[in-house]
């Protein structure tokens, strides 16, 4: 054996019945985050990991150089309140972005808020904020070390002064101001036993819809929605750009579908002081409906009924019968519709996504007739700031080696050319140095599968190069082109292909590229992404020893179960706050929600569909002979309150018993549990930088790397 794993104690009496099957579980003990034997084992598994780390021969260079590529001005869209523009900047190093405010575009930037301020090690972080129609309030919420628990507070916007105002446990909400600025909707849930910093593992039930008022305690809020007999429904409130009429989506689970219920502000002359008489105009869980603007009483929603690349269709309040509904922007052939805004009272703003790359475009809201396209390599808009009673609109693209360009179009301005209103550019990168193509490989069942591949211009196919390839695949998330320093640096010092696999279960193809990945489909995941790196190989680009793969969340799930069934296909596998227990994921914090993907265990037939890749049931037993794994890095946080860590936990216990105790297995298999860290959102830049050098140095180390310069 080549690693001396620490001994982590089996439980061999921890069994559990599933539909008459036993299924044993031994490192059950793990799932206690604050128990002294837990504590224990993660601080031997950092002391195995951290020094093998540190001792990567590419460590020092990687973080050094990453810090410097890092260190380039990040901004997002300008966006427009009362008379005011706000938009956010990081100098480069900054831990978390600020935000600016200023009276005109071309007028003097100041500072409104910045979160570095409110920690030395930049882990708290602006969540979530919300400003009132007229720029009177700025409602804002903090998380601390990555957790999803949300403290809200508010500050009034001329002076700056802060109110007395406080939220608490909020979490997965709104945060939606009513247009006389008295108060505003937000989500919370109901105490509960233990602790609620996100460490804990308590099931996320029963939240509920409020409304607060400027200037009184959270215990007067004004309770306007609940769903008792449905403790896993959750909801969020738009108000329509009129101010008239609030709009309130209920979920349950991660499918894109919701329930749509709307009430007429108007009733309230005086204010809202209870439950609102809400009006159903849908009732089902059967599609998904996203307001975009209305037109007094007949509005616009973005909705996949009866069509799973979504179309814009037209309902109005006053005659509600789906028989009366009509179609503003029919589905696409093949582009998917993913989003819809208003913009100069008469125009819409919308974006398809063709074979994984944006078009935006700018319509009539009257007829759905195409104005014209808008200007757009190839690549992913990442933004987009603009409201129906504002002429001009901000969009920011992105790529694979263009870190931002954000545009500006006045549609008050004869001429609907957008401008360029800043462009960024990062010292030491030159995008002719890089290249990226798009290919479609085949699938196991004969489907056609894109992937993105960037590396230097040049690159011979010897069969030699290292590859990272990445993947999501689940909840109908799209890996659209976006910048990562980190990518560059692999291709430039490591010699490396960069490539992504869009694989089914995300959204790149609409629903049916979805759902084709989704519950007793899920398999098709894990063939599609072991397709992309047979076909890497058979494309003479790699071998498969020089094969890194890479996934987070979802994706992490994705590399753990790739490995368990082909683990002589990869050279390297990390694994990023992984879902690993897909037995169990359902009864920790909001897991119950990633049912409508995954199925659950409770049910015998999804019992079946999840015990057959489930990566924590998946793995050799210890007296296993069979053949090596590929080196293996695991990473959680402490705070991940999204995916908990005792996956990841479970699974490094679970591995290093069996895999790490074949003979012939030499590579590592490690874990890496960082502190006052979460499941990634709000991540300080430092924290961000400090994990990559160590993830991209596993690599170079594993796979036999060597820097170039």
């Amino acid at each position: 054996m080549a690693f001396q794993y620490p001994t982590a104690r089996r439980d061999e009496e921890k069994v559990d019945d599933y539909h008459g099957v036993k299924i044993s579980d031994p490192y059950a003990w793990l799932e206690d985050p604050d128990s002294e034997e837990t504590k224990a084992f993660v601080e031997a598994q950092n002391q195995l990991t951290m020094p093998f780390l540190e001792n990567c021969d590419v460590r020092t260079q990687f973080h050094q150089r990453l810090t410097e590529l890092y260190d380039y001005p990040k901004y997002s869209c300008p966006y427009k309140r009362g008379n005011r523009y706000f938009y956010f900047h990081n100098q480069g190093l900054q831990n978390q972005d600020v935000l600016y405010v200023q009276d005109s575009l071309d007028g003097t930037a100041t500072v409104f808020f910045d979160p570095n301020t409110l920690s030395e090690d930049g882990t708290v972080a602006l969540k979530m904020w919300s400003l009132s129609e007229e720029c009177e309030y700025f409602a804002y919420g903090l998380s601390t070390s990555g957790s999803d628990w949300v403290t809200v507070r508010f500050i009034k916007v001329d002076d700056r002064s802060p109110l007395p105002d406080v939220l608490e446990r909020v979490k997965f909400s709104c945060l939606a101001w009513t247009h006389d600025a008295k108060g505003v909707f937000y989500n919370c849930y109901p105490p509960q036993d233990g602790k609620a910093d996100g460490t804990e593992t308590t099931s996320n039930l029963n939240q509920k819809l409020y409304y607060h008022v400027i200037g009184s305690r959270q215990s007067e809020d004004v309770l306007v929605a609940e769903f008792p007999n449905n403790p896993k429904w959750c909801s969020t409130v738009e108000v329509s750009d009129d101010g008239r009429y609030a709009l309130l989506s209920i979920t349950v689970g991660c499918d894109q579908v919701n329930r749509l219920w709307y009430c007429d502000l108007q009733q309230f002359p005086n204010g809202i002081t209870g439950m609102l008489p809400w009006v159903k105009l849908v009732d089902n869980f059967e599609a998904q409906y996203l307001y975009t603007t209305n037109e007094g009483s007949v509005f616009t929603f973005r909705t996949n009924l009866e069509a799973p690349r979504y179309r814009l269709i037209n309902i109005d309040l006053q005659k509600p019968d789906p028989t009366h509904w009509s179609t503003l922007i029919p589905e696409h052939p093949k582009d998917v519709l993913d989003l819809s805004t208003c913009v100069n009272q008469h125009h819409l703003l919308i974006n398809y996504v063709r074979d994984v790359k944006d078009v935006p475009q700018l319509r009539e809201l009257s007829s759905g007739k195409l104005i014209r396209d808008l200007p757009l390599d190839v690549g992913t808009v990442v933004g987009i700031s603009c409201k129906k009673k504002h002429s001009d609109f901000f969009y920011k693209f992105t790529s694979f080696t263009t870190p931002g360009i954000i545009f500006h179009c006045d549609l008050s301005q004869p001429s609907l050319e957008p401008q360029v209103f800043r462009r960024v550019e990062v010292k030491g990168i030159q995008q002719e140095d890089y290249q990226t193509s798009q290919v479609f490989y085949p699938s196991k069942d004969g489907t056609k599968i894109p992937m993105f591949l960037v590396h230097a211009r040049g690159i011979k196919k010897d069969g030699l190069n290292p590859v990272l390839l990445h993947g999501y695949g689940g909840f109908n998330h799209s890996i659209q082109p976006y910048y990562s320093s980190s990518y560059l640096l692999f291709i430039r010092h490591l010699g490396g292909i960069v490539a992504v696999a869009n694989i089914r279960g995300g959204g790149e193809y609409g629903q049916t590229w979805h759902k084709g990945g989704t519950l007793g489909n899920k398999q098709n995941c894990f063939d599609d992404f072991q397709c992309a790196a047979e076909y890497l190989i058979q494309e003479g680009y790699t071998t498969s020893s020089r094969i890194a793969i890479n996934g987070a969340s979802n994706g992490g799930l994705l590399v753990a179960a790739c490995v368990n069934q082909r683990p002589e296909l990869f050279g390297c596998a990390v694994a990023k706050v992984g879902v690993m227990d897909m037995l169990k994921f359902h009864k920790f914090t909001i897991g119950h929600a990633w049912t409508t993907d995954y199925g659950c265990a409770d049910k015998p037939e999804e019992f079946q569909w999840l015990i057959k890749y489930s990566p924590l049931h998946n793995l050799p037993p210890a007296s296993c002979d069979g053949p090596p794994y590929p080196a293996m890095l695991l990473l959680t946080g402490d705070h991940d309150d999204r995916v908990v860590p005792l996956h990841t936990l479970k699974f490094v216990a679970a591995l290093q018993h069996g895999v790490g105790h074949n003979p012939v297995q030499r590579q590592p298999l490690m874990v890496r549990v960082d502190t006052r860290s979460g499941h990634g959102d709000g991540k300080p830049t430092k924290k961000a930088i400090q994990e990559n050098a160590d993830i991209y140095a596993f690599i170079a180390q594993v796979l036999g790397l060597s820097w170039r310069g």
